[in-house]
């Protein structure tokens, strides 16, 4: 009977967790955004812009000239970091912050003068570019005319002004408890879009802006042109009602982990099926092996991947999101740029310009390869440990990427390929056999239908 009685609860109980466990595992759809990306941003990819660091003149009119050379790289969008006057009081290093705003109305003189950035922006849109510029509506800086209305500011308990992070001593928090501060921000927003025709902007730390403002944006934008929306978060929040895009942090901070050891691709696959059950099928994710933040403060790309960098360049533009690069990484980006002083990117051969050109080619056309619902679902392939191998497919377009981040050769074995017209790239080009592939060490291979 104690043997009865006790073994029934401990069978109810485990029948009880059973259940239990497969509600929690079992898989959600989260719902689409209410977003409807702009028809051109289907199968687009973007280009970070220093405008500072890109030439010796550091200058709109400099930028201008490497427009050609862009448009045949491939490139789709030009994010240009803020192009508005720099604050002076409590400035950090001898040029200050890009993010320490003065005059959201007024271009940085160091940069050019409005003439130069409207002729920059139609230029750019006559050769087929979209332009967005990055926003900081977070803060501003010390001196700042919007001071002089010191309720639009966060206070400190004794009235005075304060920065939204310790750190960030050059910069002060703005209130958007206050109406006319919200105004006379989204009235900012609209006077670049109206007058200068700009696609849009890049937000900096999006997630520190109540979300409803940012809804109450987006919709004064569009009424003027449909914008692009990229905002510098890793949330799903702001993309189901404001914004078309942003960033993939956690991928980034995986992938950095993987080429020094310390995590493994089984943790790339876990953040894959944790985000399919959290973000809108439909918004975009931007994948990137660096931008400003990182290389600034992380690190360089042959410093932060190694061996490896190609193959996690390969892997950033080829997963479903929109690839993203940064200024410089085309020739090898080996130099952290000084984030408060001039300090230019080193541009020597451009070594990667015909990598990246494929990469954005094949982004471009192969369906499979489109940004959010656009583009095909991706089905990983079993491969052995310190490889990982995936296809994706949509309609009659298919793609089959493999990489080998181990320090010998690896023997990966692909699913039967059907397709009669196909390209291949990477290290196995020319090869015959498409199911079984010896990739050598640190290197890594794409086969793509051609349209």
């Amino acid at each position: 009977m104690l043997k009865r009685s006790f073994t029934v609860p401990l069978l109810l109980a485990s029948l009880l967790f059973g259940a239990c466990t497969q509600t929690s595992n079992k898989k959600t759809t989260p719902e689409k955004s209410s977003i409807e990306q702009p028809e051109w941003s289907k199968n687009a990819n973007i280009y970070e812009v220093n405008i500072r660091q890109y030439s010796p003149e550091g200058t709109f009119n400099a930028f201008k000239e490497d427009l050609p050379r862009l448009k045949d790289m491939g490139v789709k969008i030009l994010w240009l970091m803020p192009i508005h006057p720099i604050g002076e009081l409590n400035r950090k290093g001898t040029m200050g912050s890009y993010y320490a705003v003065k005059d959201y109305k007024a271009i940085n003189p160091e940069f050019g003068t409005e003439e130069d950035f409207r002729t920059l922006v139609n230029e750019a849109h006559e050769m087929g570019f979209k332009v967005i510029i990055d926003w900081v509506a977070n803060h501003t800086a010390w001196d700042n005319p919007w001071t002089e209305n010191k309720d639009w500011y966060t206070l400190t308990e004794d009235g005075e002004f304060q920065p939204p992070v310790d750190d960030w001593s050059d910069v002060i928090d703005l209130n958007y408890d206050n109406t006319e501060m919200r105004a006379a921000m989204i009235d900012a927003l609209e006077y670049w879009v109206r007058d200068f025709n700009i696609d849009g902007y890049r937000c900096d730390v999006a997630g520190m802006v109540p979300t409803d403002f940012w809804v109450d944006a987006r919709k004064a934008l569009d009424e003027i042109k449909p914008v692009f929306m990229l905002a510098e978060d890793g949330e799903p929040e702001l993309l189901y009602r404001a914004f078309d895009m942003n960033y993939a942090w956690e991928y980034a901070h995986i992938i950095r982990e993987i080429a020094k050891g310390e995590q493994t691709f089984a943790d790339l696959t876990d953040l894959f099926e944790r985000d399919a059950e959290r973000f809108p099928p439909n918004g975009y994710r931007m994948y990137f092996t660096s931008n400003h933040d990182e290389n600034s403060w992380n690190g360089t790309d042959p410093g932060m991947y190694g061996d490896n960098f190609e193959n996690f360049a390969v892997l950033s533009a080829t997963i479903a999101g929109m690839p993203l690069i940064y200024n410089g990484q085309e020739s090898i980006l080996d130099k952290q740029l000084e984030f408060f002083e001039k300090d230019e990117i080193e541009w020597k051969n451009y070594e990667y310009q015909d990598f990246y050109k494929m990469l954005l080619s094949l982004n471009t056309e192969n369906e499979a390869l489109w940004n959010g619902d656009h583009g095909g679902p991706t089905k990983l392939i079993e491969s052995p440990e310190g490889t990982y191998a995936f296809s994706r497919s949509k309609g009659d377009n298919k793609i089959v990427v493999a990489i080998n981040n181990n320090s010998e050769a690896t023997t990966i074995t692909l699913p039967e390929w059907s397709h009669d017209t196909y390209a291949i790239y990477g290290v196995m080009e020319g090869t015959s056999d498409l199911t079984r592939i010896e990739l050598p060490a640190n290197e890594w291979f794409i086969i793509s239908t051609l349209n």
